[in-house]
């Protein structure tokens, strides 16, 4: 299938993100953001690509990303970056590397904007999106934000507080550019980091309907984690493994009360080794039939 990313610029073609919108996240007007908005955002150096398919000798646009410029604080003062606040492509069309191919075309206009940052929140039980986002596009996190857009009244988030990793993408560090590359690393199986040593803090077990419930973190690392910024000697393990729902949408859907505690108990381990100096660095999934999904957080490392 013959794939086209454009820059998007014109009234209606903000009319046709507006519907994408209204396809991905169903149920409510409300989280719409308007065309006025895009168009006003896009003349101000905001950034709207479409992702665009050939559909009956006419191009159909099946998907978008869009971002504004933003600004972050450091010890020198304030620095400027890119906020990209939505991704979507239409169901039909997923599993066709767009959302991939949407974030490169993103990146590549972000650096000739001459900025070094880009920033986006995603929820961190979607499996697909972390797969994206830390695997494919080389992001990294260590900022957890709870509830950080409210109550959201569609068919996606209704029912559980947005809570949403912060992610950083360092545009110009070796690790995105040999993520984005044509040679990019094949990515690492779980296998690779179980072979290493490297510990599953909270393996779950499957309910009766074949869910995973999650589980009582391994109190002796997270009791190692808390007590090593009192000593001198001490470290704590170089890498750890969060498990997180391999399809947290079809779980919703069947039991929101176990999405609420899936939330609850990964909000817990993540702000613990976010605070700990742990960073995301990477995500894995079994192979095998009974697909389980994987953090990997590296402690103190560089985000290049």
């Amino acid at each position: 299938m013959d794939i086209n990313i454009k820059s998007l610029e014109s009234p209606d073609e903000m009319i046709k993100v507006e519907e994408i919108q209204r396809q991905v996240w169903e149920g409510s007007e409300t989280e719409v953001v308007p065309a006025h908005m895009l168009i006003a955002a896009v003349q101000h150096g905001g950034i709207l690509l479409g992702a665009f398919v050939d559909d009956i000798s006419q191009e159909k646009c099946v998907g978008f990303v869009f971002g504004f410029p933003g600004m972050y604080f450091t010890p020198d003062g304030p620095r400027p970056m890119h906020c990209s606040h939505m991704l979507a492509v239409l169901p039909e069309y997923r599993d066709l590397g767009l959302g991939f191919r949407l974030k490169r075309a993103q990146w590549q206009m972000v650096r000739h904007q001459g900025l070094d940052r880009i920033v986006w929140t995603y929820d961190p039980l979607m499996s697909r999106n972390a797969f994206l986002n830390i695997t494919k596009l080389g992001a990294v996190c260590n900022t957890y934000l709870r509830n950080i857009y409210g109550e959201m009244r569609d068919e996606i988030n209704k029912g559980l507080m947005s809570d949403r990793f912060q992610v950083d993408w360092w545009v110009n560090t070796n690790r995105v550019n040999h993520r984005l590359s044509r040679r990019a690393r094949r990515p690492l199986g779980l296998n690779h980091f179980l072979d290493a040593g490297i510990q599953i803090i909270n393996p779950s077990c499957n309910n009766p309907q074949g869910f995973p419930c999650p589980t009582q973190v391994l109190s002796t690392i997270i009791d190692h984690i808390k007590n090593v910024t009192d000593t001198t000697n001490a470290q704590p393990p170089a890498m750890l493994l969060v498990e997180v729902p391999s399809d947290f949408s079809l779980l919703k859907k069947a039991d929101l009360q176990l999405a609420i505690e899936w939330r609850e108990v990964t909000r817990q381990i993540f702000e613990a080794l976010f605070k700990a100096d742990y960073l995301v660095t990477d995500f894995v999934q079994s192979s095998s039939s009974n697909s389980r999904s994987y953090y990997v957080l590296s402690y103190g490392l560089s985000t290049l």
